[in-house]
């Protein structure tokens, strides 16, 4: 099954709208993914702090976020956890497994990204919509 796909200008766009929970399902949780892994720290550092506006003002919107770079940067970075999609997976499989939708946050590298598109087929194997946001422009 092929869940639908919108591109949605960016997170302000999105003022108003519904939860996002799909028809007839209970779940209202959505999983906002956006490249990370890079081996220069200071563009992980940046791809951090650009999800966390992107979810703040999403969450301010009325929705229900889960971002797995806000969630899991600081606890990767206090546990000297591993930063790859191998180490992830099993993770965000689980959490996508309860949100009603993906949200792509287009940041550079997102298309090369083995997470961003990892996750993009677990959505779409798990029936869920998936949607993409341009980050806003400061």
């Amino acid at each position: 099954m092929t869940a639908p796909q919108k591109t949605i200008e960016s997170p302000d766009s999105l003022a108003g709208q519904s939860l996002g929970a799909a028809p007839g399902s209970a779940k209202t949780l959505v999983y906002l993914a956006t490249p990370y892994s890079h081996p220069d720290a200071a563009v992980r550092e940046e791809r951090f702090r650009a999800v966390n506006v992107a979810a703040a003002k999403l969450m301010r919107n009325g929705m229900h976020i889960y971002s797995p770079i806000s969630h899991t940067h600081p606890i990767a970075l206090a546990g000297d956890l591993p930063l790859g999609w191998e180490y992830w997976q099993a993770y965000d499989r689980a959490i996508l497994a309860a949100c009603c939708k993906l949200i792509v946050l287009m940041l550079d590298g997102w298309q090369e990204s083995k997470g961003v598109t990892g996750e993009i087929a677990i959505a779409r194997e798990l029936g869920l919509a998936v949607e993409y946001i341009s980050p806003n422009k400061q």
